[in-house]
């Protein structure tokens, strides 16, 4: 095949793209310039760096490499989405969308227009086509965070599916929840089936420069820069005050946009309780309070079964019909049992089997049938019994 390898300087983009070519594969490198940290946010933006990592290793495969620069699409389609969330007062998920609409959206466009057939990424995930049955059975399965009931693993591997990451603790299918059918169609994930370590191993038994280079952290593309920082530069803060579940005043926060539901770290209010930490449980924005409380197995606000999915996306045929199925409502986060009723114009009811901590407005659900990814959806609402 013609693949396009999306490079981002990284070891698991350049062993997925040494594996394609030792598979012979007619393969190209990309990277997507999308940030260059014109603002001057406080952090490290490592965009030369990470072009000078994946020009080397292309260099050392022997494969043509580009710099797409994506720079105008990346702020309409990423940044846009990302502060006009915070601001309405959801907590949105820009590594899910920049996998949607940048890598499988505005990067395919690119390479299709080149006469590509696939793009390569190194996410851990897996295709059916790639997938060995007997790794993906109920009770030998490789992956073990799904609470999958027997009998509802993969019955059938379809060549297009997705599917978890052999690796259970570098598993990034929760990232591709929002793909749609053609992109899961034209995406190939070579290293979805090994452990980190293995991969490692690897890149270094073929010597490429990023065999030992630390994973990045921090937002998707733009590098080792604090959400909060990231978020100072675009919306200005509006202090409010910190209450209890009573209104009782305990603080002052710096903004509601600052804070996510479930956050324990950083609300500034100290707990009167030995070993036991306030918790954010609400935002209320018509009197900008953040409404905190101490966390317990029965906190009020914290702990919920029922809620509302809304814009949901599949990575196959559409989900029509009532069923049961495991719904992860955060990244490192257990995939819990669901009921899943669809409510038509892309919109379904959701009850958990067991009470979730912190599920959030904004955040991405995604959803699965075992290990198969089926698609994912926006948390709307959430109902507190």
């Amino acid at each position: 095949m013609k693949i396009l390898a999306a490079m981002s300087g990284g070891v698991d983009s350049s062993l997925a793209t040494a594996l394609l070519v030792r598979q012979g594969h007619d393969v190209t490198g990309a990277y997507m310039k999308n940030w260059i940290n014109e603002e001057g946010i406080i952090g490290h933006c490592p965009w030369e760096e990470d072009i000078t990592d994946a020009r080397a290793v292309a260099d050392q495969l022997g494969i043509e490499f580009h710099v797409v620069n994506l720079m105008h699409e990346y702020r309409e389609r990423v940044v846009k989405y990302l502060l006009e969330g915070y601001q309405s007062g959801i907590t949105p998920n820009p590594d899910v969308m920049c996998n949607r609409e940048m890598k499988f959206g505005v990067l395919w466009d690119w390479a299709k227009e080149r006469g590509f057939e696939a793009i390569a990424t190194g996410h851990y995930a897996q295709k059916g086509s790639s997938v060995p049955g007997s790794q993906f059975s109920v009770h030998g399965s490789r992956f073990t965070g799904t609470n999958s009931e027997p009998g509802t693993v993969n019955s059938e591997l379809d060549s297009d599916a997705i599917y978890r990451g052999a690796d259970s603790n570098k598993d990034q299918t929760y990232f591709l929840a929002m793909m749609q059918p053609e992109q899961a169609r034209i995406a190939q994930f070579p290293i979805g089936h090994l452990l980190k370590p293995e991969l490692r191993d690897q890149a270094r038994e073929l010597g490429l420069k990023t065999a030992d280079k630390k994973d990045s952290q921090g937002i998707c593309f733009i590098g080792q820069v604090k959400m909060e920082d990231f978020l100072r530069n675009f919306v200005p803060d509006s202090p409010g005050p910190i209450v209890d579940l009573e209104g009782k005043v305990l603080g002052q926060h710096k903004g509601l946009h600052l804070y996510t539901l479930g956050q324990r770290k950083g609300i500034g209010v100290a707990s009167p309780l030995h070993k036991q930490a306030y918790v954010a449980v609400a935002k209320r924005p018509e009197k900008n309070e953040l409404v905190i409380a101490i966390e317990r197995p029965d906190t009020p606000l914290l702990w919920a079964r029922r809620c509302t999915l809304t814009g949901i996306s599949t990575t196959g045929l559409p989900l029509t019909g009532a069923r049961t199925l495991n719904a992860q409502p955060r990244y490192r986060c257990p995939a819990g049992l669901a009921d899943f009723v669809p409510l038509g114009e892309g919109r379904a009811s959701l009850i958990y089997h067991k009470p979730q901590r912190a599920l959030t407005p904004g955040q991405i659900c995604a959803l699965y049938d075992g290990d198969r990814l089926l698609g994912g959806a926006f948390f709307e609402s959430i109902s507190y019994d």
